[in-house]
């Protein structure tokens, strides 16, 4: 069971430490941070404790007033998402700039909260600054607390504000056990759109902008009374092209994220079709040995789309065979067709999900497991250089996902087809759809070999 936690959000202006000290209050590096303006866009979850004390702190993206530019606006739309569910407010200013005309309009905005605000003035790294700091009292708004976030100067005290009234850690009521879903896929593909399908709000910023989307970000719901926690990601791309970039850290995060998931919800642009960017992506979720479902979005440019996800049409066919043809070591994997934007197959794909992840779980008996294995050996024996593989015992010894060790007389012996075999052999009794298995050949102790 995972808890119910207090909820702090940080708001401000652009540019003025927002992302630094997200970073500070969890205690890793999570938000992307470059001395550039709007790097972070969407609404940026991650827990942190202080003195006993756990919280969720939410990074936002700068607010701006006055500018038509779609993109701001939907990035003032998140930060006022986020203020809505808070419990408590960092109103983030800049002790050298002082008081701005965007911070008296963002005051004005924030007066009918009615939720604790603490204004922190970043940068406030000497005694002057820190006297000049005091000068954001004009604003009305709370406490005036300086800070800077690069080096942690006051945010002990910032915190001590912040946490005096949330409850301590057995105190907070329990949420249930979540399903950690990462929405992966190359740039522009829909992700974000297949996000706010889900959740039926606009939770991740939407563009045609490709890279719109800079940091993992976390979503709750409830499908069919289990709890998801969706991971928008960055889109993925080779990461040679990209090194030393804002790209390389929206990549780099986009992959901490799936190393955190549970399963990939690998998003494939069907209007485009599949290309090798997308196999990239379907083989690290291989890799990492995530369970794995594959969603081909914008169906609705292919197809009329009437919600009739199940019907298989002369289309879908020839996709799916294009798949199976260039990437046959994910076969395993579901199959959607889907349209975020029109918010067709999203049922159908959370069913798929929800049996990758079961599959992903699932335990063989060692009792079963070894007949069938012992079967299959019998049906197809196996010989290299003239040497015979036995195979004495298989079991299972993990899951998440299925790992299973084949005790046997040599394991050099054995080729990767007939792991094939024997992999498709298993699936015919025990399908696992959306999860990788892992066959393991191990040497058996000398002192028991024949």
């Amino acid at each position: 069971m995972s808890l119910k936690l207090p909820v702090i959000v940080i708001v401000g202006r652009p540019n003025v430490g927002k992302s630094t000290l997200f970073n500070r209050l969890i205690g890793r590096r999570v938000a992307v941070v470059e001395d550039t303006p709007g790097i972070t866009r969407d609404r940026l979850y991650a827990e942190g404790e202080y003195y006993g004390k756990h919280y969720q702190i939410v990074d936002t993206g700068g607010m701006l007033f006055g500018d038509d530019d779609p993109l701001v606006e939907q990035i003032r739309i998140q930060a006022e998402v986020a203020l809505a569910e808070a419990d408590a407010v960092i109103f983030m200013t800049d002790a050298v700039d002082g008081v701005s005309a965007g911070d008296i309009e963002l005051a004005d905005r924030m007066r009918a909260l009615r939720k604790p605000i603490v204004i922190a003035p970043n940068k406030a790294d000497n005694v002057k600054r820190r006297e000049m700091a005091l000068e954001f009292y004009e604003l009305g708004l709370g406490e005036v607390v300086p800070i800077s976030a690069l080096n942690g100067n006051g945010v002990d005290d910032l915190l001590d504000i912040l946490t005096r009234d949330f409850p301590n850690v057995e105190e907070l009521q329990e949420a249930p056990d979540e399903l950690k879903l990462a929405i992966v896929g190359r740039p522009n593909v829909g992700k974000s759109s297949m996000l706010n399908a889900f959740t039926g709000e606009k939770r991740s910023i939407v563009s045609n902008i490709p890279g719109t989307t800079r940091d993992a970000i976390d979503t709750v719901v409830t499908f069919q009374g289990r709890q998801v926690r969706l991971i928008d990601t960055a889109g993925l791309r080779r990461r040679g092209k990209i090194q030393g970039t804002v790209e390389y850290y929206m990549a780099l995060r986009a992959t901490q994220a799936l190393e955190r998931a549970h399963c990939g919800l690998v998003v494939v642009d069907g209007e485009e079709g599949l290309t090798d960017g997308d196999k990239r992506t379907m083989k690290l979720c291989h890799d990492e040995g995530r369970a794995l479902v594959i969603a081909v979005n914008k169906w609705d440019t292919k197809e009329p789309p009437d919600g009739n996800v199940r019907m298989m049409t002369p289309e879908k066919k020839e996709f799916l065979n294009g798949l199976r043809a260039e990437m046959p070591e994910v076969k395993y994997a579901p199959v959607t067709f889907t349209s975020a934007q029109e918010a067709t197959g999203l049922q159908r794909l959370m069913d798929h999900v929800f049996q990758a992840t079961d599959a992903w779980n699932f335990r063989i008996p060692t009792g079963p497991l070894n007949r069938l294995i012992q079967d299959a050996c019998f049906e197809r024996p196996y010989t290299s250089k003239g040497k015979f593989l036995k195979i004495y015992f298989a079991t299972q010894v993990s899951t998440r996902p299925p790992t299973i060790l084949l005790f046997c007389n040599d394991p050099e012996l054995i080729h990767f087809s007939y792991l094939r075999y024997l992999e498709n052999r298993l699936r015919k009794d025990y399908p696992l759809p959306g999860t990788i298995i892992r066959l393991v050949p191990r040497a058996r102790r000398s002192e028991e070999d024949d």
